[in-house]
């Protein structure tokens, strides 16, 4: 894992379940990590000094609300001041509690404004994120970028839709991404996720219920642990992957099949 030393990833939403674990999967192979937090300020603080003590890498982390992602712009501004390159960008932000009202719920009870909300930190947070990515990307000839997203989009999840939606958005949209930012050297792919066990499935009304049909449906006989997602993203960033782009890497326990 040579080839990662010295590389610097960009992550958003990095405290807590897959995006903590992605952030630790990099750094153990001597990536230099940039992430966001909302609120978890002390949290993201004590992460940053076991980052740089345990792995002896450069980590620093960003306030960011993914509800206004036109300030990506001035973010990256300050991660340039701090960082000398940007080799690896992976959008992994969600929201919840107030800003979902409205948007995680049943299909007849959905309202403009909460869908809005998980269509903007999904859809338009990506797009934005990756301008300013590519930008930096392109100057040290070529990176890797990532949307996090769900199998929500294929299978029916209750009060899913409006996620569900947004991330068959983000799927398309990132398609689109990586053929337009191909010549640049720029791969651009998604990592989907079966139900993976983290505090944002615990805030789901059935968590116990999709908990338990997840093990029944899995072939392992398990539910996904944000490691799983964590290993596909360290995978897809590689030069393994390096004629994967455009691809949609499922990670579901083969849960989707039954």
């Amino acid at each position: 894992m040579q080839e990662f030393k010295g590389k610097t990833l960009v992550i958003s939403g990095g405290t807590r379940g897959i995006g903590k674990a992605i952030v630790y999967e990099f750094a153990k192979v001597g990536v230099n990590i940039a992430f966001t937090y909302n609120s978890n300020a002390d949290i993201a603080r004590d992460m940053v000094e076991d980052l740089q003590t345990n792995y002896k890498i450069k980590a620093k982390a960003y306030e960011f609300n993914i509800l206004e992602p036109e300030s990506y712009k001035e973010l990256f501004e300050k991660i340039d001041l701090d960082f000398d390159r940007i080799d690896f960008f992976i959008s992994n932000a969600i929201i919840s509690g107030r800003a979902v009202v409205g948007g995680y719920t049943k299909f007849m009870k959905l309202k403009p404004k909460g869908i809005n909300n998980i269509f903007t930190a999904t859809v338009n947070a990506f797009v934005v994120g990756t301008q300013e990515a590519a930008k930096r990307m392109e100057k040290i000839g070529g990176g890797s970028v990532i949307s996090i997203s769900s199998t929500g989009n294929l299978v029916h999840i209750e009060n899913y839709a409006g996620h569900g939606t947004a991330k068959a958005a983000v799927e398309v949209m990132m398609k689109y991404a990586a053929t337009e930012l191909g010549d640049k050297n720029i791969r651009v792919n998604v990592v989907s996720g079966g139900p993976i066990d983290t505090d944002a499935l615990k805030a789901f009304t059935n968590y116990e219920e999709v908990k338990q049909a997840t093990i029944d449906l899995s072939p392992l006989n398990r539910i996904g642990q944000p490691s799983d997602l964590a290993g596909a993203c360290l995978f897809l960033c590689s030069s393994k992957a390096s004629w994967v782009t455009g691809h949609t890497f499922i990670v579901d326990g083969g849960t989707t099949f039954k």
